[in-house]
């Protein structure tokens, strides 16, 4: 579908990767061009600097055992090298120090599915749901659990659904963004998608390299461009397709503030209105997205209510979040709305616990 650039207007909220020297300087050079929504990332401050209260509950924190880093560590699979240190204790210590209550735990990209490999992915997501599991009983009320599946698999995945919910207690699933040429909207998973409908399942969204766009740009790696692209393309897909509204029981996370959002003023046949009234109805959390420009770009689309906190641990911290939010200058209700209320209302059992 061709449309003309005046009949569109960006909001751009961009996600950005692991601080690094380089990509500090190439963000800098990017916001004097003008785009007030990027900006360079901040140093971590001090334990000081960090409130001491354990309240927050933050729905963006990977666990990443060594038996997933060997798997996606195989040859052409992780596009952005292996992922950083992690172990529950480095979890628990993190968490303490940044005045988060309870974590919900989700896998690293590129997760269990590399299009080939159904019954590998099958047993990893299995591996991984019971590790996740394991922890979450293991340290009762500091984590909760996103169940991993693979989409492409619609057999496994249904399997892994039953099992994530019946058995293991799962608060939700994750899901990428993509998979090799697939998007979410893609109606090949309507199976899995009537399945979490039925449930009314909390579904929450990770970016990852899609493989339509690796190393595009020498020296910039995927993180800093394409992990908040391939957010926008899945969540204009879900909402394009109309799959967003024919599983409208299903409630959406997505991560980085919604990565770069995409606001189209032309209706069309199956968005009488718009597809903003489809863009509200979605949840963002902040990790990686809040600073002043990302998050007053997402407040002029959501309400308070549809924001979450979420750190992208071990890829980041909660000291870089909080800071964020007190700069910002949320009021208090607000603030706990962001903090925990929010994230309670789609989660009841964490509460329970």
């Amino acid at each position: 579908m061709t449309t003309s650039p005046a009949r569109h207007r960006f909001l751009l909220c961009m996600c950005c990767a692991p601080p690094h020297p380089a990509r500090r300087r190439f963000l800098a050079g990017v916001a004097g061009l003008g785009l007030g929504a990027v900006s360079a990332i901040r140093p971590t401050p001090t334990v000081a600097q960090v409130s001491a209260a354990k309240s927050r509950i933050d729905v963006h924190h990977h666990f990443i055992p060594q038996f997933h880093v060997d798997a996606m560590m195989a040859p052409g699979r992780r596009a952005s090298g292996p992922p950083p240190r992690w172990s529950p204790a480095l979890s628990l210590e993190e968490m303490d120090k940044s005045g988060i209550a309870t974590a919900v735990l989700s896998i690293a990209q590129p997760g269990v599915w590399y299009g080939d490999n159904v019954e590998e992915a099958r047993g990893l997501a299995r591996q991984l749901n019971e590790y996740g599991a394991r922890l979450v009983r293991d340290h009762p009320g500091r984590f909760g659990l996103f169940a991993v599946i693979a989409p492409p698999d619609v057999e496994g995945s249904l399997r892994e659904i039953d099992y994530a919910f019946e058995v293991l207690k799962a608060d939700g699933i994750g899901l990428l963004t993509s998979y090799q040429t697939k998007y979410l909207g893609d109606p090949s998973f309507a199976p899995v998608y009537q399945e979490l409908n039925r449930r009314k399942a909390v579904v929450y969204v990770h970016p990852t390299t899609p493989d339509c766009c690796r190393g595009l740009v020498p020296g910039i790696p995927p993180s800093s461009i394409e992990y908040a692209t391939d957010s926008t393309r899945t969540i204009a897909h879900l909402v394009f397709t109309g799959t967003a509204m024919r599983f409208a029981d299903i409630r959406w996370i997505f991560s980085h503030s919604g990565g770069t959002r995409l606001a189209e003023e032309r209706k069309i046949a199956n968005l009488p209105d718009g597809p903003l009234p489809e863009f509200r109805k979605f949840h963002y959390e902040l990790a990686q997205g809040n600073t002043p420009g990302q998050i007053a770009a997402l407040l002029k689309m959501v309400s308070i209510s549809q924001v979450l906190y979420g750190t992208d641990y071990p890829f980041r911290n909660g000291a870089e979040v909080n800071r964020g939010i007190a700069e910002w200058g949320f009021t208090a209700t607000d603030r706990r709305a962001i903090e925990r209320g929010n994230a309670l209302a789609l989660l009841p059992r964490l509460r329970a616990s």
